[in-house]
Order: structure tokens, then sequence, then C-alpha cells
């Protein structure tokens, strides 16, 4: 699972927020983040619960503070591990979900998106449906937004650029 959590993160933080400057490449860190990490582990970890996500928010306010424009570039990170819990539907396993408070072991849990098995399929599908939409609607087919998407991490929808349509 990859373009199914990129997709759902860009596009739920694009139309929640609108913010033409926010960081989509540590967004999309962040949504991939819990998977690539927990992996490693054998299964869902501690980056499956929402105490990292709040942990990891908590940290950038405190490594950021009297730093804003470096905040706000950060703040993408933990808000894409949160994107994750959501699309991955870790909160229907709520030991792993609220862990340590539910208990301290791990047993012997699955990533949720392993468990799905084949449900993934028309997940990651949705997913390239997703991505297809955010390359046409942000222009990501011309070099020059590409190369600023790579270099600042920002999305500015094709309209804005070239002034039609």
């Amino acid at each position: 699972m990859l373009l199914w959590f990129v997709g759902t993160a860009v596009l739920s933080v694009w139309f929640v927020f609108r913010d033409p400057l926010f960081d989509y490449r540590l967004l999309c860190v962040g949504a991939l983040l819990p998977d690539l990490i927990d992996i490693w582990f054998g299964g869902a970890r501690v980056l499956h619960s929402v105490v990292a996500s709040v942990g990891s928010l908590l940290l950038v306010v405190a490594a950021s503070a009297g730093r804003k424009p470096w905040r706000k570039r950060a703040l993408a990170l933990p808000i894409g591990m949160m994107m994750h819990l959501i699309y991955d539907g870790a909160f229907a396993n709520s030991k792993l979900f609220w862990w340590p408070i539910g208990g301290a072991s791990f047993d012997q849990t699955a990533l949720p998106s392993v468990a799905r098995g084949w449900l993934n399929v028309p997940l990651e599908m949705l997913g390239v449906v997703a991505v297809v939409w955010i390359w046409r609607t942000f222009g990501l087919g011309s070099r020059p937004q590409r190369d600023a998407f790579w270099h600042t991490g920002q999305l500015q929808p094709q309209r804005a650029v070239d002034g039609h349509r």
C-alpha cells in the first residue's frame, strides 16, 4: 500500500487547509512512515498508536518554539502520521490504537494494511485515481511545476498557475 496513503493524505489536507505553502513532501513521508517503520518490527507497533502521532506533534511544537516557518513545514510529518492512522483503520484495534493505555504489549498484531489482504487492491486503485487527480490538478506533468514541488513541497492548482480553465 503506497498510493492509497499518499493520495488520501494529500487530498484530505488539500481540501481541509487549502494551503499552497504546506509541505506535501513531508506529509507523504508521514503518511507512509508508520508502515515503513513498524514492518521492520514484524507488525503493527508504536507508530500505529495515537500516542506516537500526538507525541510527534508535541515534539515538533516543542522543537520549533520561536521558529514559525520551520514549524509550519515540520507539522506536515505528524499530520501525515495521523492521516495514516485514519486511512489504515488503525482505530479498529483499540488496544493498539490506544497503546500504552490499553496495555503495554503488542501481541502478534499484523499491520492493518497486511491484515486487509485483497481489500488492498481496490483501495490502491482508489489511490491511483487520487494521485492522477493530484497530478492533473496541480499540473505535475509540467517540468517547472514538478521541480517546484520537489524543491518546496508546495502544490499550486493548475488554474492558479496558467490563469485559465
